[in-house]
């Protein structure tokens, strides 16, 4: 954090025009900010799981199977965060946080409790398509 963004944050914390919503405004950590949750499409075949793989195998990279699909999980901070989990562009803001429903949030529940299947390595998401895929090893043959 830089003295320019503490600076701001000061400014933030003294307009009191800006209306945080109050579960927000309570989440010092900033969860949703401090990473991206990408929809990719359902993978069923040997090919898509082995794509997976070449995904998880980056850093901070997840994949994870939740009641609404497969994601991609990038942990990954928000530029615009400033100390204390404030948003440096609120009022500015772009369209996917404006539409963030925190109703049920990771303050509520993390998403590697809340999912069925969270990979943080090639090791276990390996593992998994092993046992999901009876000649997962004769692949490349």
């Amino acid at each position: 954090m830089n003295a320019r963004n503490k600076t701001k944050l000061r400014d933030v914390e003294k307009n009191k025009k800006i209306k945080i919503n109050k579960k927000c405004s309570k989440c010092k950590k900033s969860i949703c900010c401090n990473s991206i949750n990408q929809k990719v499409e359902t993978p069923k075949t040997k090919l898509d799981f082995d794509h997976l793989l070449w995904q998880v195998s980056h850093e901070n990279v997840n994949v994870f199977k939740d009641a609404d699909g497969w994601f991609l999980h990038v942990y990954t901070r928000c530029d615009h965060l400033l100390e204390g989990g404030v948003c440096n562009i609120y009022d500015t803001r772009p369209l996917v946080c404006r539409e963030y429903d925190n109703d049920f949030c990771e303050r509520d529940e993390s998403i590697e409790e809340a999912s069925e299947f969270f990979f943080t390595t090639y090791k276990q998401l390996e593992k998994y398509c092993r046992k999901r895929f009876k000649k997962w090893d004769k692949r490349f043959k």
